[in-house]
């Protein structure tokens, strides 16, 4: 510390600059030894707070153009996530350092151009040091060229990352950030006011000029605690813009700056908040914005208009639990409701699925005056043991008939098939492409399984026609789209006479006795056929998704379900970043804003949807073999997360209860609280 005390006090003796901008100054390179000692890996030692004040005395003193390195690792140690409280005794002269290092590393940023990085790190220096927390961002944009973001919600404290967001650097925020009115001026003076003077209404290009207002704004009022986070990036921002170097190289890193600006939503609380808040830990005065959705039609119409969720109205957090043993509790303790655990067959069982590699498909059996069924599948254990399939009793979980293991291949698929004359059969559909028929009342199959499909039965609905048939549907990822006679097991039809691969189906009911199909590709596109047209490229009452929205929503479907609505046919379709869309199929437009993307149940989408006793309609998204579940009421936006101790593999809901398909067997729990 002394060493460097007087090499500093040396260079501040020369009167020429240019004996003393070589990077082999004595004085850097012993700064570069002293700083490593102050901030190991992160960790601020305990004597920086005694030893800062009079390296800062010294630094002040030399031309500004050689000193913004220092400034920068300044704004790094203040900025560090470690950082001890600064001891009582220190506390005046730490402060009085700080005030002296803003003016000092301010006068640094107008006399020298510098790298446009550097610039940006320099200018949150400056920040940190006038006490702002955007100062802290200092930290997080270590990584700026690269593509991703990774961004810490206010609310919840959990960790956001938006992919590719650095891609378009040309891209502009959708609006001004605001600054409080009137804005509050520092009191006892400022440095900032050179900076203001230097922002240019031209520095960012045509169509900045309101965001460089603001950044003038924010810079007459000297960077006040009360200046919202995205304002003061406006000012960082237009700083690169007119002192980094070399321009062109600054401009478009400024643009990226600015792109901070924006909002994030987070998957975990559901609350929106801006950028610049989720880029520190724990901000003072950060609020979540309220907003709201819009969807559009091919017309340029609005469809509906929607809160995506409670919490954004409101500024609350969307409700979180945890599965807790045969609980579901709220982070509080406070309960939800009790989880129910299906039988677990392995134990009386080698073939019962759960066995191995858990349950792949479920379908719910109800049955008029009896009992409601639950039958899950998968395969047995041991190589080429073929598929099972397991009935329990919904409303305990109990087994109601022997693991019947009748299915040569692992089954993929089922579905419940109610007949006209009230019988109801069980179809499932394994890997290899054959299809079976179960009666659930005995457990036993009605033939014996049939078919040999390349690609396997990835997916199965049921369709009524007007003729008053019932058929089955079955999809292949090879594109064959099939329909068959329950009592025959005959194929009577085909759909998709494009014949795209097909990952997801589902049948929507239009009316009483007519279904529509509709299948999510590979490519993420959804069609929608009708089954009661002979001819597959007739469309009959099929009318196809808008186009337009889709693109617009750059909403690629992996997963389609039916939405279950009093007065309208509704279909739902979610992606891989765990959105979800909800469609009119009357019209083919969009209901309502959707339920956001979220990093926490992005991946294979699974969805599922029912009406509850009381008449609302709630869906019920997660991603295979993730943890993680939203329950969402579309018609009030409330979304509700839930954390499970299972890797989820299928959904499916019986009223009230969702029941879940897992690595290691298969649960309920309730869809309202009790």
């Amino acid at each position: 510390m002394e060493v460097l005390l007087e090499q500093l006090a040396s260079a501040a003796a020369v009167e020429s600059a240019a004996t003393a901008t070589g990077s082999g100054d004595p004085w850097r390179q012993t700064w570069t030894y002293l700083a490593g000692g102050l901030m190991d890996d992160g960790v601020v030692a305990d004597g920086a707070y005694a030893a800062l004040p009079y390296l800062v005395e010294a630094v002040a003193a030399l031309p500004p153009g050689q000193t913004a390195d220092f400034w920068v690792d300044l704004g790094f140690i203040v900025t560090a996530d470690r950082l001890p409280p600064v001891p009582g005794d220190l506390e005046a002269g730490f402060g009085a350092a700080l005030r002296l290092a803003e003016q000092a590393a301010a006068r640094s940023l107008l006399a020298a151009g510098v790298p446009a990085q550097v610039c940006a790190h320099l200018v949150l220096a400056c920040v940190a040091f006038a006490g702002h927390y955007t100062g802290e961002a200092l930290n997080r944009l270590l990584g700026a060229r690269e593509s991703g973001l990774l961004l810490v919600c206010p609310g919840c404290g959990s960790d956001t990352e938006i992919a590719e967001f650095f891609v378009d650097p040309a891209g502009r925020p959708s609006e001004v950030p605001g600054v409080p009115a009137p804005a509050p001026v520092r009191p006892g003076g400022h440095p900032w006011g050179e900076f203001a003077a230097a922002l240019r209404e031209e520095a960012l290009g045509e169509g900045w000029e309101a965001f460089l207002r603001v950044a003038r704004e924010v810079a007459v009022a000297g960077v006040t605690p009360e200046t919202p986070g995205p304002a003061v990036l406006c000012l960082v921002a237009g700083m690169v813009a007119v002192r980094g170097t070399p321009q062109g190289a600054a401009r478009e890193f400024a643009r990226q700056l600015m792109s901070l600006t924006g909002h994030f939503r987070c998957w975990d609380c559901e609350r929106t908040w801006a950028i610049a808040d989720g880029l520190a830990e724990n901000p003072d005065g950060a609020r979540p914005r309220q907003w709201s959705a819009e969807a559009s039609t091919d017309s340029g119409g609005p469809a509906a208009t929607m809160e995506p969720a409670a919490a954004g109205r409101s500024g609350e957090a969307a409700p979180r639990f945890r599965r807790d043993g045969d609980a579901v509790l709220a982070a509080d303790g406070t309960p939800r409701g009790r989880v129910t655990v299906f039988s677990d067959m392995a134990m009386s069982s080698d073939s019962a699925p759960g066995a191995s590699g858990g349950v792949d498909a479920l379908a719910v059996v109800s049955r008029p005056g009896l009992p409601t069924l639950v039958a899950g599948a998968g395969a047995g254990a041991g190589a080429g043991a073929g598929g099972v399939v397991c009935l329990w009793d919904v409303a305990d979980g109990r087994l109601v008939h022997d693991p019947a293991a009748g299915h040569p291949d692992r089954v993929r698929s089922m579905t419940a098939v109610s007949l006209p004359d009230g019988r109801v059969l069980l179809a499932s559909g394994g890997d290899t492409g054959t299809i079976g028929w179960w009666n659930p009342a005995t457990g036993q199959p009605v033939r014996e399984p049939a078919g040999d499909w390349p690609g396997g039965v990835t997916g199965m609905c049921v369709a009524a026609v007007p003729d008053g048939r019932t058929l089955l549907v079955t999809a292949t990822p090879r594109g064959a789209v099939r329909l068959w006679e329950p009592d025959t097991g005959e194929c009577v039809g085909r759909l998709n006479p494009y014949g795209s691969p097909i990952q997801s189906i589902a049948a929507v009911p239009i009316s009483a006795g007519q279904a529509l199909i509709a299948a999510s590709d590979t490519a993420g596109r959804v069609h929608v056929w009708d089954p009661a047209v002979d001819d597959p490229w007739e469309e009959g009452a099929a009318v196809q998704l808008s186009a337009r929205a889709l693109a617009d929503a750059d909403h690629r479907a992996a997963a389609v379900a039916a939405v279950p609505t009093p007065d309208r046919a509704v279909l739902a379709t979610g992606d891989n970043r765990g959105a979800v869309m909800l469609w009119d199929l009357a019209t083919g437009a969009p209901v309502g804003g959707g339920l956001p993307a979220s990093t926490g149940t992005a991946g294979l989408p699974v969805v599922t949807a029912t009406t509850l006793p009381d008449g609302r309609t709630v869906l019920v998204t997660g991603a295979r073999y993730g943890h993680r579940l939203r329950i969402w009421e579309p018609a009030t936006g409330v979304v509700e997360h839930i954390a499970l101790d299972v890797a989820l593999s299928c959904l499916a809901t019986a009223g009230a209860d969702l029941i879940v398909g897992h690595d290691r067997g298969v649960l309920s729990l309730p869809l309202t609280g009790q």
